[in-house]
């Protein structure tokens, strides 16, 4: 990918959110790049109307020629948030990826707009430390690799929230940010993401101001809630008899899992770069959503299936937490997913009840779960006198070593 000269820029394209990091990059590009034109990109991924209000008005007064907020809130949910699912992927063991699988369809809409206004460069707010640059500027480099890409994090001498605030203020450039500034989040669809503050020391517990999704365990009701969960075909169709979009379905799971303190989680990562990380995650709906499709895999597929089936989510857990998702990789482990998912239609009932999300009934069509033969009562299906061939025939290899050894020894 060609480096950024800064002579040959005429106009590039921003990721911009309207907080103090990309209000700060939008004069800065102007100054250090010849005056180039520098057009706003937000994407609605579902973060709220609370970061979007204004957002435009914002992106101009900080110099900005134009601003395009493209609606990605069906799109994420439905082609990636949907196929992530049918993967299983869980990074590390426990983190569902909401930042990790947002990052492609903003990056894909960003490359859409720079080709839209006839840019020549794409420009991110991405530290040098952290995951995402790797993550937006790989999937740049699959989709436009003739786009110069700018990351001013790694270019300018600005190094902390004071030096950016003086910036702004000298040039009265108008910012609603200040240095009361604790935590840094990421919000979209499905989840919100923590870090800074206490969470540096992986010996503090968050303190309550941490979280923002979801009510706190221990005062979430004393009653628990059901929700019911229809499949067909690995996409989710119904929540509770409705017919719903997939945006307006996880806005329906958020807002019931959140009541109940569902989907929090503090994790100590292990970030691409190479350093490790504390963050604290909010994923309520999403917690729900993946205990469901898991609860009602586990009665459709075989043993073999459902053991490859999970060596496929955890292997593309790496996949799109490392920002391979437009490589013949990610293709791949998506299509094998997709394969096991046409058998996954049915209904899940998952109770919630301060914090927890726990399968408790299932059924489908393709079910392979039979009553006869796994009843502990009298059955005429299964004769357990075949089990004694079977077993010798399973163990036979361990029989073999141990009777080698045995001679050995004599």
């Amino acid at each position: 990918m060609a480096l950024a000269k800064k002579k040959q820029i005429k106009k590039v394209v921003l990721a911009y959110s309207g907080g103090l990091d990309t209000s700060a990059i939008i004069p800065w590009l102007k100054e250090n790049y010849d005056g180039c034109e520098v057009v706003a990109f937000c994407a609605d991924v579902g973060q709220g109307d609370e970061e979007l209000d204004g957002i435009k008005e914002k992106a101009i007064a900080s110099g900005a020629s134009e601003c395009h907020v493209v609606d990605l809130k069906e799109e994420f949910v439905k082609d990636y948030i949907y196929p992530i699912l049918k993967t299983g992927s869980v990074y590390e063991g426990q983190y569902l990826l909401g930042t990790s699988m947002a990052r492609p369809v903003i990056a894909k809409a960003h490359v859409e707009v720079a080709l839209k206004v006839g840019a020549d460069a794409v420009c991110h707010g991405c530290t040098g430390k952290g995951n995402d640059q790797v993550r937006f500027e790989s999937c740049f480099a699959a989709l436009a690799p003739q786009l110069t890409v700018i990351a001013p994090w790694r270019e300018w001498d600005m190094v902390s929230r004071e030096d950016l605030l003086d910036y702004l203020a000298e040039r009265d450039i108008p910012c609603s940010a200040s240095l009361t500034k604790i935590y840094s989040r990421d919000a979209n669809a499905w989840h919100i993401s923590h870090e800074g503050g206490e969470l540096e020391d992986p010996w503090c517990e968050p303190s309550k101001e941490v979280w923002t999704m979801t009510v706190d365990p221990m005062d979430a009701p004393d009653t628990p809630e059901t929700v019911q969960l229809s499949f067909k075909e690995g996409e989710l169709v119904a929540v509770d008899g409705k017919a719903l979009s997939p945006y307006e379905s996880l806005v329906y799971l958020n807002d019931k899992a959140a009541a109940h303190g569902v989907g929090r989680i503090d994790i100590v990562e292990n970030r691409l770069v190479g350093m490790k990380s504390r963050g604290c995650y909010e994923t309520p709906g999403g917690t729900v959503l993946m205990a469901a499709y898991k609860g009602l895999e586990t009665l459709i597929l075989d043993k073999e299936s459902l053991k490859f089936r999970e060596s496929v989510g955890l292997e593309f857990s790496h996949v799109i937490y490392d920002g391979r998702w437009f490589t013949p990789l990610a293709e791949a482990q998506l299509a094998a997913a997709a394969s096991f998912a046409t058998r996954v239609t049915g209904d899940v009932v998952v109770k919630m009840y301060k914090g927890t999300a726990t399968v408790t009934q299932r059924r489908s069509p393709n079910s392979l779960y039979s009553e006869e033969f796994a009843t502990f009562g009298a059955d005429d299906v299964y004769d357990q006198s075949h089990a004694e061939g079977f077993i010798r025939l399973f163990s036979l290899s361990s029989r073999i070593t141990a009777m080698n050894e045995q001679t050995n020894k004599s």
